[in-house]
């Protein structure tokens, strides 16, 4: 039962907090959605889906040091493969319950994430390509896969500007996975790992992550403009403020010190934003839920 319980915080469970805005920014931008049907698939995402692939992911990585969510992770044991095959079980058995369309998608996130570490692919070497898949399948993908969860078609998920909307999620990724990395330069470069991070260095990987970030931020304002949602561009801006305050401090202190690139403050800034960029999508949600868009969307076309 210890290998068990050693296995169980390689899944690093509380690490899906990390990817839950895309979550709470898929539900945002539909008018209605059953209640049920998103909780099974949140449950179904952060309690079996991220964490499978996490612990996938350790499995073959064996980290020595930091890993993200566990500043001292245990040692790599058998048992950590029985539970992720027991909880990708579960996770595509779930899915297919609940839509069998969505059971497929969950097992081809299952599947791509495990050839991102998997050692006779391992995607993780290649930058370009590791960073593709894991901002489209994290992003779009996991946005789409989120709606069609809840009850959409595949017609309605493609349609615009919902498409649009899924494509603002990937930007976001683009603009956040590179911090993750951003502190394992040397242990990636001793175990091979050619990460995106780890080529654009340290400035490079703060500026690639800033100008993302950006562009996300740039069109989603743009589809909210368009779509007459002026309001959520407000609740955005001001829950995402900390988050601004916090990675500009970062940049400047980096700057000065190397040392305020570790694994604090790389989990401080994923904690942050995840936290923010929920609350913000989060709040839209309950807003539309209320009826209070309508007086809010009124107000600023006064």
């Amino acid at each position: 039962m210890r290998n068990y319980r050693s296995a169980l915080t390689l899944m690093r469970i509380p690490f899906s907090i990390y990817l839950m805005p895309i979550f709470w920014f898929a539900l945002s931008t539909l008018t209605g959605f059953d209640v049920w049907r998103a909780l099974v698939v949140f449950l179904l995402l952060h309690l079996l889906v991220y964490p499978a692939s996490n612990g996938y992911n350790s499995y073959y990585d064996r980290d020595e040091g930091s890993i993200g969510g566990l500043k001292n992770p245990p040692k790599v044991n058998q048992q950590l493969m029985h539970l992720v095959l027991l909880f990708d079980i579960l996770a595509v058995a779930l899915g297919t319950w609940l839509s069998p369309i969505f059971g497929a998608l969950v097992a081809i996130y299952l599947l791509v994430s495990k050839a991102y570490s998997y050692e006779g692919v391992r995607l993780k070497k290649y930058p370009f390509i590791s960073t593709f898949v894991v901002i489209f399948f994290q992003g779009a993908f996991t946005f789409a896969m989120v709606q069609i969860g809840v009850g959409l078609r595949f017609s309605e998920v493609l349609q615009s500007p919902n498409c649009w909307f899924a494509l603002v999620s990937t930007l976001f990724l683009c603009g956040s996975y590179p911090l993750t990395q951003i502190y394992q330069h040397q242990e990636d470069f001793k175990r091979g790992d050619r990460t995106l991070s780890l080529l654009l260095g340290i400035k490079g990987t703060y500026l690639f992550a800033a100008l993302s970030l950006i562009a996300g931020t740039s069109l989603l304002i743009w589809l909210y403009l368009s779509s007459g949602q002026v309001h959520n561009i407000f609740i955005f801006l001001i829950c995402t403020t900390p988050v601004v305050f916090y990675f500009s401090g970062w940049v400047m202190r980096a700057q000065k010190d190397s040392s305020a690139v570790n694994f604090e403050n790389t989990m401080q800034m994923n904690k942050l934003s995840s936290l923010c960029i929920s609350f913000a999508f989060f709040l839209m949600i309950m807003i539309r839920v209320s009826g209070l868009d309508t007086n809010l969307t009124g107000m600023f076309r006064i």
